[in-house]
């Protein structure tokens, strides 16, 4: 009798844990169907309430209208090129500097590591003046390189890279000493290889935070040709600002590379956190 209350009041609470998943995961996907409906509805439909905007008529003429009216397939271009460099420069220099205070014995190695960890306690925000500051300085401004360059340094890169470093046994790198190999072919051959969970994960954030980032490119960018899709919705968004289509149709259409990517490596998002170290 007791066995099975158990294991009643067990399925209850399954039962109870799913349907609050399932509730969660609904409120956050109703806001991503209910933009892509909108993108969808022609230009000048009624959607006044949920029945008008999920009933016919549906048309792809707005997704047509934004390309044959704005640059996007520019600015999609500029999002990529940023997006794809920064996470691959970004995670090589960080694991380059992970992998020294990690493995290297030099002078002031704690120094180094405290500053990193404090430039995780400043907001971006607050180096926004200085940073364009420098980058005026250096005539880097409306370029590639003022978009690329202030995001190649990030803290948290290292500091996750560099607890997962910590965790690789140090006999693998006496053996490979023996053997006759550099400190660079150890970081090369021995802790990128072993460290690919990690670096996925952080692949993908900084692939996200770079597609998404709007304040330092609405900053630094002031041609059409170099804005990305973030800095671009605001500029296309406000000659439409009395029909919603339009606006939700271009936002929809910027939103597919995040979705794809998310779809497609969610696991590593999932097991790079796991591995890396990280502890409540």
């Amino acid at each position: 009798m007791n066995e099975y209350a158990g294991s009643r009041r067990l399925t209850v609470g399954k039962v109870a844990l799913y349907a609050v998943g399932y509730a969660l995961a609904i409120a956050i996907a109703f806001p991503v169907i209910w933009m892509i409906v909108t993108s969808f509805k022609p230009q000048g439909s009624l959607v006044a309430d949920i029945s008008q905007r999920f009933s016919p008529p549906f048309s792809i003429e707005n997704y047509v209208y934004i390309f044959e009216n704005a640059p996007v397939l520019k600015w999609t271009l500029n999002s990529m090129i940023v997006s794809c460099i920064i996470p691959v420069a970004s995670l090589t220099l960080g694991s380059l500097a992970a992998f020294a205070l990690s493995r290297i014995d030099f002078s002031y190695r704690k120094v180094a590591f405290w500053i990193i960890l404090g430039g995780m306690m400043i907001p971006g925000e607050a180096t926004i003046i200085s940073l364009y500051i420098v980058t005026n300085g250096l005539n880097l401004l409306d370029t590639y390189f003022a978009l690329i360059l202030p995001s190649l340094a990030g803290p948290l890169g290292v500091l996750v890279m560099k607890q997962f470093f910590d965790g690789i046994p140090d006999e693998l790198v006496d053996a490979a000493k023996i053997d006759g190999c550099s400190m660079f072919r150890i970081w090369w051959n021995m802790f990128l290889p072993l460290s690919k969970p990690v670096l996925a994960s952080l692949m993908i954030f900084s692939f996200l935070g770079s597609w998404n980032d709007f304040l330092w490119p609405f900053l630094s960018i002031t041609s059409e040709e170099l804005m990305t899709l973030p800095v671009g919705i605001p500029f296309f968004n406000s000659s439409y600002t009395q029909d919603e289509t339009l606006p939700m149709t271009i936002n929809a259409y910027a939103s597919i590379p995040i979705i794809i990517v998310f779809i497609i490596f969610q696991k590593y998002i999932v097991k790079g956190i796991t591995l890396s170290g990280i502890k409540g």
